[in-house]
């Protein structure tokens, strides 16, 4: 049987859910031109009646979906959606920037982000994922390959929040995660190297000389050094 594409997915979709469904939406890697090896497809499904009935229709193929290794479909109900740009302004913001509409209307166009509600949510993100990074680490017991998989799946994440950083200072960030880093040099002071290691190993690419202990020191002093200027940043523009 042929992989499963976002267009396959949106014709079930369509079988399944009928008039009820409003748009379906590619966002992430994939829509930015972003797509590395371990990378899946992310797709936003709004309709415009969202019940357990409705999940209940929709379970069958959703797991046929994330046995491909894509994360479950991100369902909304429109009038939910087009009602949460003060909740989720980081990863609308970037569906916006980037995004292939499948199916339906983009309901993504002319949404207006805040930079009050940007700034709550960055200032939030970068410091959960700091401290779920430092948790995270207390299992791996110190094991090479746990390790790498650890930075390897958060890397992605403190990227796309690198690109929120760029908004609040006012500038365009660029669609593709790793370019962000030169461009946020130029406003903080960052450890661009191991951030590019670090992407460098999700692509498959083989690490530098250099051990797993000693990559995630560098990458977790990395870390919480961008967290504390930006939270140095926030706090004196906020006075």
């Amino acid at each position: 049987m042929a992989k499963m594409t976002p267009e396959i997915l949106s014709e079930e979709l369509k079988k399944i859910c009928g008039a009820n469904l409003g748009s379906v939406v590619l966002y992430g890697s994939s829509a930015a031109g972003d797509k590395v090896k371990t990378s899946d497809y992310n797709v936003l499904v709004a309709v415009d009646r969202l019940d357990a009935e409705v999940l209940t229709s929709l379970t069958e193929l959703c797991s046929a979906w994330s046995r491909e290794g894509n994360p479950a479909p991100l369902l909304f109900a429109k009038e939910t959606l087009l009602r949460s740009a003060d909740v989720f302004p980081i990863e609308f913001s970037d569906i916006i920037q980037s995004n292939k509409i499948i199916y339906g209307a983009n309901l993504f166009e002319g949404m207006k982000i805040e930079p009050a509600n940007l700034r709550l949510q960055l200032e939030h993100e970068l410091k959960t994922k700091l401290i779920v990074l430092r948790s995270r680490f207390l299992t791996t017991k110190g094991s090479a390959k746990e390790v790498e998989a650890l930075m390897v799946s958060s890397i992605s994440a403190f990227l796309t929040l690198f690109k929120a950083i760029l908004r609040l200072y006012g500038e365009n960030p660029p669609a593709k995660k790793i370019e962000v880093l030169p461009l946020l040099a130029e406003h903080i002071k960052i450890d661009i190297e191991i951030f590019t290691i670090v992407w460098d190993l999700k692509e498959g690419k083989k690490s530098p000389d250099l051990t797993s202990a000693q990559l995630f020191s560098r990458y977790l002093t990395a870390v919480q050094s961008v967290t504390d200027s930006v939270d140095a940043w926030l706090q004196k523009t906020a006075k």
